[in-house]
């Protein structure tokens, strides 16, 4: 039994290995269709109402597709409108702390002269021009990056109107492919992982929000320039699950830390903290416990794995990937165990 469980045991994670370096080798393609998949997930119970209300599915994909990047981009504008008003203010508060960074170096226990300081700063400028090439190059594959974004955009686009559109009726289509004695339990391990996708998306998208609000006011009422851009970073970040809010947490504490002092910045961690223990007792458990039903170190271990095969978006898949595949195996075992319990006596239908 112990050895046919372990060959068992070892086949299904060969078949995952090799599955995983399948989907990094093809990321270009595989990647945007996965995120078309969670947007889906997402906006799909919006298009299902609209059709039941007996709106066309044609026009209720458009509603709600056009809706969905109407908000996206109006959220968009609003954030990088903050961060253009609020750049001078941070540029002034960064000059006043650099200021104040220099008298404590004069004046402090170091008693550094100006002549050190500026010498100090003028190594660190021939760095940067000894690096040139290196920054160019950079500089360089950030413009192929930006090209590659682009076109897995509009790959995203172009998909999510397919899954929203016909994703049924794509689903039955790769049934087909599926042996006909197998293909109810397929069916329904599918059906189950995409509802534990839809319930992990919605609540993952309520933790996100509250911890950009919570973390988003903490930093206006401390007076942190640019809390718009940080409530949106931190709200981007909460995707990832305990690690992403916890590193975009610390990058508003390091602007808190630069363009205030050190007094704001420690309140700053302190809510940082308050709402990151917030989402892992409370809206964790409650939200997407329920939603995904994984152990948080299984959560942390596909979070570094995936970031070691795919970089952040390998982060960001990595958990909906692994509920996905956890609720289609939890829905086998209940349906292997149904077909496996003996029927009681009286317990056929009986027939008029």
């Amino acid at each position: 039994m112990s050895a046919a469980l372990s060959w068992r045991l070892l086949v299904i994670a060969g078949a995952l290995v090799v599955l995983g370096y399948l989907a990094a080798y093809f990321a270009t393609v595989v990647i945007p269709i996965a995120i078309a998949l969670l947007l889906s997930a997402l906006m799909g119970p919006a298009v299902t109402a609209l059709v039941r209300w007996r709106v066309p599915r044609w026009a209720a994909t458009t509603v709600v597709l056009v809706g969905g990047l109407a908000l996206v981009i109006g959220v968009l504008t609003s954030v990088v409108t903050a961060f253009i008003e609020g750049l001078p203010d941070l540029q002034n508060q960064v000059t006043e702390s650099l200021e104040t960074i220099r008298k404590w170096l004069i004046n402090g226990p170091l008693h550094l002269t100006s002549d050190d300081i500026n010498g100090y700063i003028n190594q660190a400028i021939d760095a940067v021009k000894a690096n040139t090439s290196v920054i160019t190059s950079g500089a360089l594959s950030t413009a192929a990056t930006v090209g590659e974004i682009l076109t897995g955009f509009l790959l995203v686009l172009f998909t999510l109107i397919f899954f929203l559109h016909d994703g049924a009726g794509i689903w039955r289509g790769l049934l087909r492919a599926v042996p006909s004695r197998i293909r109810h339990r397929v069916d329904l391990a599918g059906s189950k992982g995409f509802d534990s996708l839809a319930s992990y998306v919605k609540a993952t998208v309520l933790v996100a929000v509250v911890d950009a609000v919570g973390i988003g006011i903490g930093l206006l009422v401390v007076g942190v320039p640019l809390a718009v851009p940080l409530a949106a970073l931190v709200f981007l970040g909460a995707f990832i699950p305990i690690v992403g809010g916890l590193l975009a947490g610390t990058v508003a504490v390091l602007v808190a830390l630069v363009a205030k002092d050190l007094v704001s910045a420690l309140i700053v961690l302190i809510i940082v903290v308050a709402v990151m223990q917030l989402e892992s007792h409370v809206l964790q458990p409650l939200l997407l416990g329920k939603a995904v039903q994984l152990h948080p170190l299984a959560v942390v271990v596909a979070i570094v794995g995936g970031l070691a095969l795919a970089g952040l978006v390998g982060a960001l898949l990595s958990v909906p990937v692994l509920a996905v595949i956890s609720a289609a195996i939890r829905s086998l075992y209940a349906t292997e165990r149904e077909a496996l319990e003996p029927v009681p006596d009286g317990g056929e239908a009986k027939k008029d």
